[in-house]
């Protein structure tokens, strides 16, 4: 039996931050980072939350990769205030710490459950509709992925008011964070009709609307499509899973302190062919890996079918490469210029070791070697 779920209530369209009035709470913890402060963004959570009646706080040390010390400062902020709602506004760092500061919090205080919204400031994790969060040892530079269910958000407001000002390269790296959700939840061994669904529609719009998003920030229509795609992707992954490019950019992100998305991206060419295993013998296959048949069913929802499966999955690599070459997104490590290549190849091995012990590996369509992942890492590098 097969299980397919939605905890959480999704309020999106114009105005949609007016939900904040209406919350049923009293006492409110924000979490966010200090951009959104300085920025004067938390005036549109603040401003519908004082309207309500509401009290709150805020907490605002959240910085990128979510590290255990700063959830451990929220940990401590929470306990003091003893909130009624958490409500975290930010990308996937200060969404994930949201989470995580909750669920440690209640663990050492079992007082009565605390609910969680979450409002996403990029278009990219989709952390505000799933149970996972990755949290960052940063002495160890390791990554871990919590999954839970009670990490999930009650409720997530999307609202393109608050993307409007996320600069360029920032909506490249979290759209293609975007389009690698929905593509290794689509080919994952746990992917179902309901969590395909989501998948094709989120890939839908980011062939139309990311590149408009990237081009002009104002087009408002492309941004508010991109946050809905970014959502959907979230469902998507929520419920089948993710897969090695995941698993592998974790370890790029720990080591290097390379964006996240901008890891995805980069590794999505590679691990495409690796998981289609198409190489100079495909034509003459008389039988293709199962993630042939899907990645071609998304180079059809793209626009980019050829005459057979083969031609179909060359089109979607090619797809991808021209999609970060067209936003400035390096294709190799080399490109980005800050990692020597002692530091990349020495730190090789152990990025493969936790790359396959990644709780991302398992749902991954092809069963890959240490020996494999190391070979795509090495293939990264350079052209």
């Amino acid at each position: 039996m097969n299980t397919f779920e939605m905890k959480t209530v999704i309020h999106f369209g114009e105005n949609a931050l007016e939900r904040l009035k209406d919350i049923p709470y009293k006492r409110v913890l924000i979490i966010t980072d200090p951009f959104v402060v300085q920025s004067k963004m938390i005036d549109l959570i603040t401003e519908p939350l004082t309207r309500g009646g509401k009290e709150y706080d805020i907490f605002h040390n959240v910085v990128p990769d979510a590290p255990v010390d700063k959830i451990a400062d929220g940990v401590k902020k929470f306990l003091s205030f003893q909130p009624e709602v958490v409500v975290a506004v930010g990308g996937g760092s200060a969404i994930d710490s949201s989470k995580a500061i909750r669920e440690f919090a209640l663990k050492i205080n079992h007082y009565a459950e605390v609910g969680l919204i979450a409002i996403p400031t990029t278009s990219g994790t989709g952390s505000e509709v799933t149970s996972f969060a990755v949290v960052n040892d940063t002495e160890a530079k390791v990554k871990y992925p919590l999954v839970s269910d009670s990490l999930t958000a009650d409720e997530a407001i999307l609202d393109a008011e608050l993307v409007k000002s996320v600069p360029p390269s920032i909506t490249a790296d979290t759209g293609m964070d975007v389009f690698t959700h929905a593509l290794e939840s689509y080919v994952s061994i746990d992917h179902n009709e309901f969590s395909s669904a989501l998948a094709e529609k989120s890939i839908e719009i980011c062939g139309v609307f990311l590149l408009r998003a990237y081009l002009d920030g104002s087009d408002m229509h492309a941004r508010q499509k991109m946050h809905v795609a970014s959502c959907l992707a979230g469902l998507s992954f929520n419920t089948a899973g993710l897969g090695i490019t995941h698993s592998m950019a974790h370890q790029l992100g720990a080591m290097f302190h390379i964006p996240h998305g901008r890891a995805n991206a980069m590794l999505l060419p590679h691990i495409v062919e690796f998981n289609a295993n198409i190489n100079k013998h495909s034509r003459s296959q008389k039988e293709y890996l199962p993630a042939v048949k899907r990645y071609a069913n998304i180079a059809h929802i793209l626009g980019l079918s050829n005459y057979n499966k083969v031609m179909s999955v060359r089109s979607l690599v090619n797809w991808i490469q021209f999609m970060l070459k067209e936003m400035n997104i390096p294709l190799t490590i080399q490109e980005i210029g800050t990692i020597t290549p002692d530091a990349y190849f020495a730190a090789i091995d152990k990025m493969a070791e936790a790359a396959l012990a990644d709780a991302c590996t398992p749902t991954n369509p092809r069963v890959p070697t240490k020996e494999d992942i190391i070979k795509i890492y090495t293939k990264l590098w350079s052209f």
